[in-house]
Formats: structure tokens, sequence, C-alpha cells
């Protein structure tokens, strides 16, 4: 357990040196280079940052398989600080020796091969972006049938619920015999006038 926190704290000072004179210290070079626009300086460390770079993706699959090997991580330091130095000149070294003899016989394969990958990427950026808005706008119309449909329903369950109101408030008479009520009334009503129209016959026949 003690082991760890110490193991730790190497690899950070690893990473550091790594980080400072690997990346930091060329990249304020760089930019000196740029600012003076010294060509001699300018090309030197565009040779650094190619071979760098080289390094670093080649260092992704090696970290896998040679991370067990003794001083490894060391061996790295002592190559980036090989390829920085002034004396050795490492980055010049393998760019004129190595990178550049085989980026120039294989140039125009690389070229070729990135304007395809171009082509292709460009191709299925607009694939993907065509299905995109297919799929967008398959659910915008989805999403506004089922607003439709809601709406008709909320309107179709308010104009049930307005005819059931006026139904209620003006419904006809109901067919059919008179209630008792309205029958008595008119017996009542009606009973004057029978014997009004008795007593009229019966005096016309007394006069008679």
């Amino acid at each position: 357990t003690e082991m760890m926190p110490a193991r730790g704290r190497i690899e950070e000072v690893r990473s550091g040196y790594r980080l400072i004179f690997g990346t930091l210290y060329p990249a304020y070079y760089s930019y000196k280079a740029v600012k003076s626009k010294d060509i001699k300086e300018y090309v030197k460390w565009m040779m650094y940052w190619i071979i760098f770079a080289l390094f670093t993706t080649a260092e992704t699959f090696t970290d896998i398989f040679l991370c067990w090997f003794p001083f490894y991580y060391e061996l790295k330091i002592a190559f980036v600080a090989w390829l920085l130095s002034p004396y050795t000149k490492g980055s010049s070294l393998l760019y004129r020796k190595f990178v550049h003899p085989t980026l120039s016989s294989k140039e125009k394969e690389i070229d070729d091969c990135l304007v395809q990958a171009k082509d292709r990427s460009y191709d299925a950026l607009v694939h993907f972006g065509k299905r995109g808005l297919n799929v967008a706008a398959t659910a915008a119309v989805m999403a506004a049938s089922k607003g439709q449909g809601a709406l008709s329903e909320r309107l179709r369950s308010f104009s049930m619920q307005d005819l059931t109101t006026i139904r209620g408030d003006g419904a006809p008479a109901p067919s059919g015999p008179p209630p008792p009520g309205s029958g008595r009334a008119s017996g009542k009503h009606g009973q004057p006038k029978m014997s009004r129209s008795a007593s009229e016959s019966a005096g016309s026949s007394g006069t008679s």
C-alpha cells in the first residue's frame, strides 16, 4: 500500500517533465521562430513537431504492449530530450533520414487517400444529415397529428356537453295525457261556463 502513492508521484513527475520539455518548451520557441520570421528556426521546429506527432501516435500502441518493459517511461523521456537537444539534433536527423524520404515517395498515395476520405466523410455527413432531417420531420408530423387528435377529442367533448345543456334547457313538452293537476284546473274553470249556459237555456224556455 505504501508503494502505490510513491508510484503515483513518479508517474506525475514523468508526465510533468514530458509536458514541460516535450510540449511547452518547443511551443514557446516555435512562437519565437514565427515572430522573428527566422526561416532556419522555423524549419527546425516544424521538423520537431512532425517527429513528435509521429512519436505520440506510436506511443499510443507501445504503451499497451511495452509498459511492462523496465525503464520504459525513462527511455521515452530520454528520447524526447534527444529530439530537443541542439547537440544531437535528433528531430532533424530523424526527419531528414527517414520521414522526409518516406513521405516524398508516398505523397501521392497519401493525398489520394485523404481526398477519398474527405469525399466519403462529406457523403456520410450529407447522408446522416438527411436521415436526421427525415427523423425530425417524422417526429414533428407525429407530434402534430397527436396534438390535432387530442384537440379534436377535446372539442368533441365540449360540443357534446353543450348539446346536453341545450337539450336540458329547451326540451319540448312531452306528448300524452295532461297531468292530473292540469285537468282539475281546467274542470274548475269549465264548470261556471256549463252552469251559465244551462241557466240561459232555462230562461229562454220559460219565456216561451
